[in-house]
């Protein structure tokens, strides 16, 4: 049984913002926190063939997905992307976490 601690495995992705994760063979979780906000504009759309589901477990954010009306998240809300759907975010808050789970594994998170 695969066991993470709150301070291991932490991954700098840039500044302001790290990431730890666990996976499985078929399942991962990822926890980012942002504390780069308030940013001024959306990052860049992005899209992956993982379905992503993701947990606001602190902060505010602005989702933006193709087709779909953006949305101000905030703690305690959820969002779902399906396999290559553009979608972004724009951090509204000082400070935000999210928990995002995908299918398959993101075998980039891992390099």
């Amino acid at each position: 049984m695969p066991i993470l601690k709150a301070n291991q495995a932490i991954t700098q992705v840039k500044s302001g913002v790290e990431r730890r994760l666990i996976h499985g063979e078929n399942l991962m979780m990822v926890v980012i926190d942002f504390t780069n906000g308030p940013w001024s504009e959306p990052e860049p759309f992005h899209f992956h063939v993982h379905e992503q589901a993701t947990y606001v477990a602190e902060g505010e954010l602005l989702f933006l997905c193709e087709g779909e009306p953006d949305q101000h998240l905030k703690a305690g809300d959820m969002f779902f992307v399906t396999s290559n759907k553009k979608h972004t975010i724009q951090v509204l808050s000082k400070t935000l976490r999210l928990i995002d789970s995908f299918n398959p594994i993101r075998e980039e998170f891992l390099s």
